[in-house]
């Protein structure tokens, strides 16, 4: 094999691995909300997470003197804060005080969808016409789930839900194109600069009455979305998509609701009904395709 090809294949296994690790990361961020959220508001839970990432963050930039972001890349940089720093965070929070962790986990299936349906909006691509019929397949199948009674019924849960997957969905169509200039950590780092001034007002002024109250479970689910969810995954997750490419890594999220679901069964001991792994597998199906000729 040419060593210019041999160096290509590398690249696109090493953003494989990358992007394969960033997904089993995020796997446990809803199961770890779902703890957390029983002893923080989800107003404060959602604040600290990005003002303890950004702390992270702003130390690594300092240490490796990591030039400023240009001046064009700030509005793009405001876009992936408010997708996934504030805006996904904070709406499966309060949707997490409605329904379970494995619930919600359906809805995830359908991030590389909200990704390829932001990356036609912002990025300008045109998947071919095959790609619709599996997109409005996949979406049928997750308000036929969410009205079928297969788990119980929370409207005011799955709506926060539905929104929250557009939001990161946006914020990972912007962050990925942004990584190939920016490198994957520096962008999610940066973002999380932009946000630390409101996040930070924000956790001061929802702080817990009583911290003695806090159990340790709820301390180790802020310490996991804190440090893995809103830093670490980031890093694997950006990184896999600038080197393995944006379509082809974009599809390792559809493990995310399998790695998610035997989390939640295993660590919360919430009940996994057959019609919800029934929906998660047809929507992982309907991803696939639309994926496929997208």
């Amino acid at each position: 094999m040419p060593l210019r090809k041999r160096g290509y294949m590398d690249r696109k296994l090493d953003g494989w691995g990358s992007g394969l690790l960033g997904v089993i990361i995020f796997s446990g961020s809803l199961p770890a909300t779902r703890v957390a959220v029983g002893d923080f508001s989800p107003l404060f839970l959602t604040s600290a997470r990005a003002a303890i990432a950004a702390l992270l963050g702003a130390a690594f930039l300092a240490l490796l003197r990591q030039a400023k972001p240009a001046r064009k890349d700030l509005g793009a940089l405001v876009m992936v804060a408010l997708g996934v720093v504030i805006g996904f965070p904070l709406l499966t929070a309060l949707a997490l005080q409605h329904i379970t962790s494995a619930r919600a986990l359906v809805f995830i299936g359908l991030l590389p969808l909200a990704t390829a349906l932001f990356a036609v909006l912002r990025g300008g691509e045109r998947p071919k016409p095959a790609f619709w019929p599996f997109a409005l397949l996949g979406a049928m199948a997750v308000a036929g789930y969410a009205l079928s009674g297969g788990a119980p019924a929370a409207p005011t849960g799955d709506l926060l839900m539905v929104a929250a997957i557009l939001l990161c969905g946006l914020g990972y169509a912007e962050g990925a194109t942004l990584s190939r200039r920016l490198g994957g950590w520096q962008v999610i780092s940066w973002a999380l600069l932009l946000a630390l001034p409101i996040m930070a007002v924000v956790a001061l002024a929802t702080l817990p009455e009583s911290w003695g109250r806090i159990g340790v479970p709820a301390w180790l689910g802020l310490a996991y979305v804190s440090i893995f969810s809103m830093l670490i995954g980031f890093v694997f997750w950006y990184r896999g998509l600038a080197l393995g490419g944006i379509a082809g890594v974009g599809q390792l999220q559809l493990l995310q609701p399998f790695f998610g679901l035997t989390l939640a069964g295993l660590l919360l001991r919430e009940p996994i009904a057959w019609t919800m792994v029934a929906a998660t597998g047809l929507v992982v199906l309907c991803v696939a395709g639309a994926k496929r000729y997208a």
